[in-house]
């Protein structure tokens, strides 16, 4: 197998597993009903406190570096906080009250908000590319939670709100470890992260309260925390020592792709054409924003000239 194979493989298989986790925690919400709070908080801890161990192993004097400086540790529980906590508490409300699949498409609105925030922060105009995402993304969300009947809802709006936020969550998530990121490895940053961001969140999930489980509910719980969220994770940085971010990101729509055969063929969840069209659109943000950002550019100047 070549680097560029073992690169597409290790780009698939993450994003699969995620997919995966959605769909078997959608799962566990309406069939098993099983706490969402209680899920995230299990899944933050135990991910987290694996991912930390793991890099204990690896290299232990880089693992415990990121907490001596303050201003390194001010951006951890920035990021376990506002980062990597509502990215997974929002994503998994989502999924509550909707679905995996559109839960799944609405986190891809992150870009969208990445793109507000930087017109913002540099008070100057979206490019023409990031002006596109943003139609694909409006009308994407409209096809996702009308199935295209003007003044009619078919998602919940508790659904909607906690999609939104799953993607300002994503973005946020983009956003805040970015200096972090540049000093230590991912693996340190995540796994610290999401220790974190799990112990504070447990006295909210009420982890002392163990729900009612069966055989397949605890394999299911052993899964989101194993190859939902570790391996997953690990899976799409090894990705990136032989593919780059922009197309590991575009093979992302594995995700929500794997998310919706699994609730279609396994929990019986229902998906119009207009809700796959506006999954596309939404999607079609991430190919956009991976393409040159002179692309577009160059095209309306050659257009020009003729």
């Amino acid at each position: 197998m070549t680097d560029k194979q073992k690169g597409f493989f290790y780009a698939i298989m993450g994003p699969v597993l995620w997919g995966f986790s959605g769909s078997i925690a959608q799962y566990l919400f309406t069939i098993e009903n099983i706490p969402t709070q209680w899920i995230v908080g299990i899944r933050l801890i135990f991910a987290g406190l694996m991912l930390v161990i793991w890099c204990y192993f690896i290299d232990s004097k880089a693992l415990f570096a990121i907490l001596k400086k303050p201003r390194y540790l001010f951006q951890l529980f920035a990021f376990g906080l506002l980062g990597m906590l509502p990215a997974q508490y929002t994503y998994f409300m989502a999924i509550k009250y909707g679905n995996a699949p559109t839960a799944t498409v609405l986190q891809f609105l992150g870009p969208l908000f990445i793109i507000i925030y930087i017109s913002l922060r540099k008070l100057q105009m979206p490019r023409r590319i990031d002006l596109i995402s943003i139609v694909l993304a409006l009308l994407g969300t409209f096809l996702l939670v009308t199935h295209g009947h003007l003044g009619q809802l078919m998602l919940s709006p508790a659904a909607i709100f906690w999609g939104v936020c799953a993607g300002l969550s994503q973005a946020s998530y983009t956003l805040l470890p970015r200096e972090l990121l540049k000093k230590f490895d991912a693996r340190i940053v995540t796994g610290w992260s999401m220790l974190l961001g799990g112990i504070v969140f447990a006295p909210f999930a009420n982890l002392g309260h163990i729900p009612s489980l069966n055989l397949v509910a605890i394999i299911s719980i052993i899964f989101i925390i194993t190859g939902g969220t570790m391996f997953s994770y690990l899976f799409y940085l090894q990705s990136l020592n032989f593919l780059t971010p922009s197309t590991t990101g575009m093979l992302s729509a594995f995700e929500p792709l794997t998310a919706t055969i699994l609730t279609v063929a396994f929990l019986n969840t229902k998906i119009s054409g207009a809700e796959l069209i506006g999954a596309l659109l939404i999607l079609g943000i991430t190919f956009l924003q991976a393409l040159p950002p002179n692309l577009f550019n160059l095209k309306f100047r050659y257009k020009n000239k003729n």
